[in-house]
């Protein structure tokens, strides 16, 4: 199952679930981007969000306004679902437009392949970027071991290059890969200090001494988190 946290008061752009792409909300286009490749719930805050789904044909189901994160979001959404434990959910987030198909579809086959071990709490992904675009600390960086576990997430640039010779950065997207049993697991670990002073809650499993599979894709899209990134987005989809 793919669910898409739509927390519609987002703090640095708010409503932008609801932003128009088009002629489709944000939160729709992206739901319509992957729904062929499983089924696809919204788990939102809003009535609203939840009405324009409906007008589309498309599930939805009313979470708390109270959710930590887009992670605690989705648990919540699987329990009222009344997943079984070993149910793959795929977590795409809402401000992701313009996600291929291609990219879910790597994340759940890795999901699959690594579901029943129990070191690996998480799945997700990253493409290469520039040095350019690895500077905007709104891009995610990661760095992985050789067997491609995750070794650690900044918005700063990492590794850090003592000889200037990188060129290329591992960007992270925002998109996990669960059991539900492993979410339950990660939304109840122990939040750490990393956590807090980046803002990235996937350090909560590094924290913990678990691990994080990823793989590489090839993808353009991107998330939406400034007005800067939704005027992007507009000219992306007139070009």
């Amino acid at each position: 199952m793919i669910i898409i946290p739509a927390r519609l008061n987002s703090s640095r752009l708010p409503n932008k679930v609801l932003a128009d792409i088009g002629g489709i909300p944000m939160v729709i286009k992206t739901a319509k981007a992957v729904e062929e490749l499983d089924k696809v719930v919204i788990a939102t805050d809003s009535k609203e969000v939840i009405d324009v789904a409906k007008s589309y044909n498309i599930d939805a189901i009313l979470t708390s306004k109270n959710c930590k994160s887009g992670t605690d979001r989705i648990y919540e959404a699987a329990k009222k679902l009344n997943l079984n434990d070993d149910e793959i959910i795929i977590n795409v987030q809402a401000d992701e437009p313009f996600i291929e198909k291609s990219v879910v579809k790597a994340l759940l086959d890795l999901t699959k392949k690594y579901a029943k071990n129990s070191d690996i709490i998480a799945t997700t992904c990253y493409k290469i970027v520039s040095l350019e675009e690895a500077k905007n600390p709104n891009l995610v960086k990661v760095i992985s071991s050789l067997d491609n576990m995750a070794l650690y997430f900044s918005r700063s640039l990492i590794p850090y290059d003592r000889d200037g010779n990188l060129k290329k950065y591992k960007a992270h997207l925002g998109l996990y890969g669960f059991t539900k049993k492993k979410l339950e697991i990660f939304c109840n670990m122990q939040s750490g200090i990393l956590e807090d002073i980046e803002k990235l809650e996937q350090l909560r499993v590094l924290d913990n001494g678990k691990k994080i599979a990823l793989i590489e894709v090839e993808s353009k899209s991107f998330g939406i988190d400034t007005k800067e990134d939704l005027q992007k987005a507009l000219k992306m989809h007139i070009l």
